[in-house]
Parts: C-alpha cells; sequence; structure tokens
C-alpha cells in the first residue's frame, strides 16, 4: 500500500477535535453531553455580515478573488488596524487566508527552514507547535507558570532565544488560560526581541476584544513601533464576531514578509472565499457595540465559573484576564480513584473519565503543554454552565 508522508508522524490530532468527537458518540447513543471543549462563540453571527454576505452573492461576486484578499476588505483591515491597535498598515501590508490558522502556517512555510527554532510560550494552542514542526521546524516551549498569572517572563524568554530562533509566538490572551499581558508586561518582552534583530514576532490576537474588568489590550507593535518591521499581527473574524465558520483571518506586516505569505497562499488556495470577504468588511466597518455587549456577557460567565470552580476541593483555578477560557489545577485531585474504579494517573485520565462518568467534555493540559490542568471553554449559555459545574462538582467529590 503506497505510504504516508513521514512529515505527518510528528503532527499530532487536535485533542479539542478528539473529545468533540468522543462526545458526539454518547450523543449519538441518547446521552445527554455538554461540551465545554470547543473554543467557539454561541453567539450568532451579526445581521450586516449575514446581509452583506447575501448581497454580494446575490451580485454575482463569486469569482475567484485576488490572493491578498479583495481591496474592499483589506482597507477595512487597515482602518481596523488604525482604530483598535493604533497601527499603521497600507492595504499592499495586508493579506487575508482562510482563517488565523492558514495564515500562521503560511508565514511558518514561507521563513523556516529545517532546523530553524520558533519560540513559544507554553501553554500554548494546539496548532502552534504542530505546524512548526510540519515546516521542519523546532518548537521551542518556554514555561509560563501559573504563580506568574500564566505570563511570559523577560528572562525565560531571554534563555530561550539561540541563533536558530526564526520567531517568537505570542498569544495574549491566550488560549488555553485566558491570560492577558498589560502594557508594562508587553514593554518587557519588547525589550528583549530589541536585542534580537533576526528574529520574527508573530503576535496572535484573535482575542483582543474579550478583555475583563477595565484590562487593557494591547499588542507587541503598538507598544514598541521599533518592531514593527519584523512583526506579524494576526487577527480574524472568528472570535470576536462569532464567525468560526466562514473561515477568514488576516495579517499586517512588512511588506516582503506578506508578499511571501501571500505566495504560498497562491499554492495552497486559490484565495479566500468572496461572500466571506464581504462579510467581514461589513462587520469591520460596521456598528462595534457588540463587541462590548458580548464581553460583558463572557466576564458574567467567566466570574461565575471561576467561582463554582473554586468551592470544588482539589481545584485551583486562576482567574484570566481575557478570552473564554479558565485553566484550572487538578494537582490535588492526581492519584485519586473515580467511584467507577477509573484511577486518575494524569489529566487525560481525569477528563476522560469526566467525559464517560459524568458527560462533560473539556481538553487535558497536556494538549497544551501544561499538567495536571484542564481547559474548560466557557462560550456556552449560564444554564448549560451551571449544569456542567454540577456535574464537575459531583465527579471530583466522588474520587477517593
Amino acid at each position: 500500500m503506497p505510504a504516508i508522508a513521514d512529515r505527518l508522524k510528528n503532527v499530532s490530532v487536535s485533542a479539542s477535535a478528539t473529545m468533540s468527537q468522543r462526545a458526539r458518540d454518547l450523543a449519538a447513543n441518547g446521552i445527554k453531553v455538554i461540551s465545554l471543549s470547543s473554543g467557539e462563540p454561541d453567539f450568532p453571527t451579526p445581521a450586516n455580515a449575514v446581509e452583506a454576505a447575501h448581497a454580494a452573492a446575490l451580485a454575482g461576486d463569486t469569482k475567484y478573488p485576488p490572493l491578498d484578499g479583495t481591496p474592499p476588505l483589506r482597507q477595512a483591515i487597515a482602518r481596523k488596524f488604525k482604530r483598535d491597535n493604533n497601527l499603521d498598515y497600507d492595504p499592499s501590508e495586508i493579506v487575508v487566508a482562510g482563517g488565523g490558522k492558514q495564515i500562521i502556517f503560511n508565514a511558518v512555510l514561507a521563513t523556516c527552514n529545517p532546523g530553524d527554532e520558533v519560540v513559544i510560550p507554553s501553554p500554548s494552542w494546539i496548532s502552534y507547535a504542530d505546524i512548526v514542526k510540519f515546516a521542519g521546524a523546532v518548537p521551542v516551549p518556554v514555561d509560563c507558570p501559573q504563580q506568574n498569572g500564566f505570563k511570559l517572563r523577560a528572562e525565560d524568554l531571554e534563555a530561550a532565544i539561540t541563533p536558530r530562533t526564526k520567531w517568537l509566538f505570542l498569544n495574549f490572551p491566550n488560549n488555553p488560560t485566558g491570560a492577558a499581558c498589560s502594557r508594562a508586561e508587553m514593554k518587557e518582552i519588547a525589550e528583549v526581541m530589541l536585542r534580537h534583530p533576526d528574529v520574527w514576532i508573530m503576535t496572535d490576537d484573535m482575542y483582543e476584544h474579550l478583555i475583563y474588568d477595565d484590562f487593557e489590550f494591547c499588542t507587541i507593535a503598538e507598544v514598541e513601533p521599533r518592531l514593527k518591521d519584523r512583526v506579524l499581527t494576526v487577527n480574524g473574524a472568528s472570535k470576536a464576531y462569532a464567525m468560526t465558520g466562514w473561515r477568514l483571518g488576516f495579517c499586517g506586516g512588512p511588506k516582503d514578509l506578506i508578499e511571501a505569505i501571500s505566495n504560498v497562499n497562491g499554492q495552497n488556495s486559490g484565495g479566500t472565499s468572496t461572500i466571506t470577504q464581504a462579510a467581514v468588511a461589513a462587520v469591520l466597518d460596521g456598528p462595534q457595540h457588540i463587541l462590548r455587549e458580548r464581553a460583558a456577557i463572557y466576564r458574567k460567565r467567566r466570574d461565575f465559573v471561576v467561582e463554582r470552580l473554586g468551592a470544588i476541593e482539589g481545584i485551583r483555578c486562576h482567574k484570566p484576564e481575557g478570552a473564554f477560557y479558565v485553566f484550572p489545577n487538578i494537582a490535588e485531585l492526581i492519584g485519586r480513584t473515580s467511584k467507577k474504579g477509573r484511577r486518575i494517573e494524569n489529566d487525560t485520565d481525569f477528563v476522560l473519565a469526566l467525559l464517560d462518568e459524568h458527560h462533560v467534555t473539556t481538553v487535558q493540559g497536556a494538549a497544551y503543554g501544561m499538567s495536571p490542568f484542564f481547559r474548560i471553554s466557557y462560550a456556552t449559555s449560564m444554564e448549560q454552565l451551571s449544569e456542567a459545574c454540577d456535574r464537575i462538582a459531583d465527579f471530583c467529590a466522588g474520587l477517593k
């Protein structure tokens, strides 16, 4: 039988996707499963996006798009960067792709040679390391411990950079922890990077509008303008505007890097859906009050979940600044046995037993590079969150 490429041997299957599939299997057997594993907003796409997409389709805007994105969308993105981040990007310094993941994938393929290193604060989104491995490069995780609020410390970053370092990846607010960096903390990171002029910086700002308690979002190219000519600022519509299924990400960066990303884009896609581009242009240029309204709802959910989990013996839950995740510590529960006789040796055992015995899906911290933790997404209704927390409490109470 013909063989599969060796490069896939080092690429893992998404843990969150695996948990979601297990949940679907249980649901197919009539079991009520509460899913807290998906990083997907439960709100509808804004109406003006849907209307713009419909209008574009009716107008016949259904042909091949420009590889770097339609001019109206890239102009809208440039306005967004200026309005929200005080960053000046010409439309020629912006490229669009089928999601933030494709932007990052194309950027890594465009810049990394085999053996190059990519510094990734850990815990981190599952796909970062696998994208790096796919390109033949080496992910270099840097621990961001709970006692430091899951944030990257300047001294740890400095120690991780070597002559082989090609990229630093940043993601604050963070998936899976929800941690966000203050301006002072980001400035410390920037000071380190000023000493390493041959390293690119990618900042994944997908959760920029999901910030709570008057915390101020900041992005590194705005905090330290001297870095802007080697920063790739990545964003999209999926999280802020509840458009995960529309599949569109975008980035701003130096023109030579943007052209390289667009070149890769031309080989792994024929551009991004014209219908989606019309929709995203509409939400970026439309009323933005929906972002504040939804963030207020997420904040209430966060506060509820943190309080409920904090009352469970054996769980320690840090209160995050942003995103829609919490990342509780379950070190005190390791080594115990569930009511059905399953021994909890690690966080993977914990989330699997929680699903099989109490029918709540979460994701193990090991998938993100830090144990023993588990990730909960609170991007669901308060009713669902309340019942899920009841089930988690019952499960933990039964561990002996």
